[in-house]
């Protein structure tokens, strides 16, 4: 992607502009089906200070026409945080972009959720029952809605006055949606389960004794060892557990690590989403499983879905050209 010596720069709004559901589930779709090496996308890593951490992830997408990393620069005492993607030409080794990524990560799990769903639903058009009305349920029901049919769509959360601004939100995007009174009353009849909010005290929000068989539950809230989301018994009743990293769900997700402390062996049940993308695992295999899929957030969703918005930007005439800020140098002199 050779810009003539120039960087784009995108800030959060055009990447918003740039971006598209129908494009960015393809997107991953096309990511997810490669064939990944797992140099291309080595753990993240997390460096703290006192009340400071920086985590990367960092990757090369396949193909090799660009790569790069997402940082993430935060003080949760301040409750503040920065989201900042370079991208990388991988022929030249200019720098193609620098995105503001507030945005992106929410979109880009919102769509890796409604790829992962679309495939292991039963029902092609899925009542639809949500588990928290913030961001993240809003883009996850949007991109479910964009993504294809949907049924009847519920939310859930604590506050009345919350549940209706999710309902009021979708309406305005031409989504309906209703409020429930309880986790138990949203979820009643519902194909597909999202769970996208935590207790403030890290109690589990989804009981496992509350799933119907053939449900499917997407799981993206709790993500660090400290965080809860769904319980022990969920875990258990799962006939298959789908993860976009399957060695940071299983190690490093409090979910997971209660379920191993309580004695679930989860482990034969657990698979990649790579591998159901490519095809390689048939993700469900009977319409009465329950089935998880569990999200942590991953490298290659972050810059999938950031080249797609810098192709788009740059077809649009979107963001900022700059002189280039670096230049590569080279090393064989």
């Amino acid at each position: 992607m050779p810009l003539n010596g120039q960087t784009l720069l995108l800030n959060d709004s055009q990447v918003r502009e740039a971006f598209t559901w129908a494009d960015g589930i393809d997107a991953l779709a096309a990511a997810y089906g490669s064939r990944i090496d797992e140099a291309q996308f080595p753990p993240r890593s997390m460096a703290r200070g006192k009340g400071l951490w920086l985590r990367t992830l960092s990757g090369v997408l396949p193909g090799q026409k660009l790569f790069g990393a997402k940082l993430i620069a935060a003080s949760p005492a301040n409750k503040v945080a920065s989201y900042l993607i370079p991208l990388f030409d991988g022929e030249t080794m200019a720098l193609v972009a620098l995105i503001d990524a507030a945005s992106i990560t929410g979109l880009r799990t919102a769509a890796t959720s409604a790829l992962a769903a679309r495939r292991l639903c039963t029902n092609p058009a899925p009542s639809i029952a949500l588990i928290g009305s913030g961001f993240e349920a809003r883009t996850h029901l949007e991109a479910m809605a964009r993504s294809g049919p949907i049924g009847a769509a519920t939310v859930f959360s604590p506050s009345p006055a919350s549940r209706q601004s999710f309902c009021d939100a979708m309406a305005d995007i031409g989504i309906a949606a209703t409020a429930a009174a309880s986790p138990e009353a949203a979820i009643a009849g519902a194909d597909l389960i999202i769970c996208a909010a935590r207790s403030r005290d890290e109690s589990p929000t989804l009981l496992g004794e509350w799933l119907a068989p053939g449900a499917t539950v997407v799981s993206i809230g709790s993500t660090l060892p400290e965080q809860r989301e769904l319980d022990v018994e969920a875990i258990r009743r799962a006939d298959v557990i789908v993860a976009d990293m399957v060695e940071e769900v299983v190690h490093d997700t409090g979910d997971m690590l209660a379920a191993t402390a309580a004695g679930v062996d989860f482990a034969p049940r657990t698979v990649s989403l790579e591998d159901v993308v490519c095809g390689d695992h048939p993700g469900r295999t009977d319409p009465a499983q329950i089935v998880i899929y569990k999200s942590v957030g991953a490298a290659l969703q972050d810059l999938a879905v950031a080249a797609l918005c810098v192709e788009r930007a740059l077809a649009a005439g979107l963001g900022t050209l700059i002189p280039a800020p670096i230049t590569p140098v080279n090393k064989g002199k």
